[in-house]
């Protein structure tokens, strides 16, 4: 009686075990059917923010790399800014350690006062 107590049980949980089994395999599917979402699809809050913004070709928080200007009063260094003045940091050579700091006013391009490139203070809204 005992033998076929446990018999009736262990079939009972073996088949328990396919269902459940078969179960798993068709969620996993279903979930898998479309395939693995994009960063779009997924972002949400800033992330989606950037993104799209980056799409439409605009950089709102700076994550793109600067574009590179030459400092010269035709093409001086833009620098973004809320107010209309900004101070701002020149390294004016590659391995110097000392940094030269002055105020940006918006306006007319101004020099660094050591090594002479021009910098232009550009308006900037916050992108909140």
């Amino acid at each position: 009686m005992a033998t076929q107590f446990l018999i009736r049980t262990s079939y009972k949980a073996v088949r328990l075990a396919a269902a459940n089994h078969r179960s798993r395999t068709a969620v996993r599917a279903m979930c898998t059917a479309k395939g693995i979402p994009t960063n779009e699809e997924q972002a949400t809050g800033l992330e989606l923010r950037a993104l799209l913004a980056q799409k439409k070709g605009k950089d709102p928080y700076s994550i793109f790399r600067p574009k590179e200007y030459a400092g010269t009063s035709e093409d001086p260094h833009l620098v973004p800014s809320i107010g209309d003045k900004r101070l701002v940091g020149c390294l004016c050579e590659e391995d110097n350690t000392a940094i030269v700091w002055f105020w940006l006013h918006e306006g007319n391009p101004e020099r660094c006062p050591s090594c002479g490139s021009h910098y232009k203070l550009i308006h900037q809204e916050l992108p909140h």
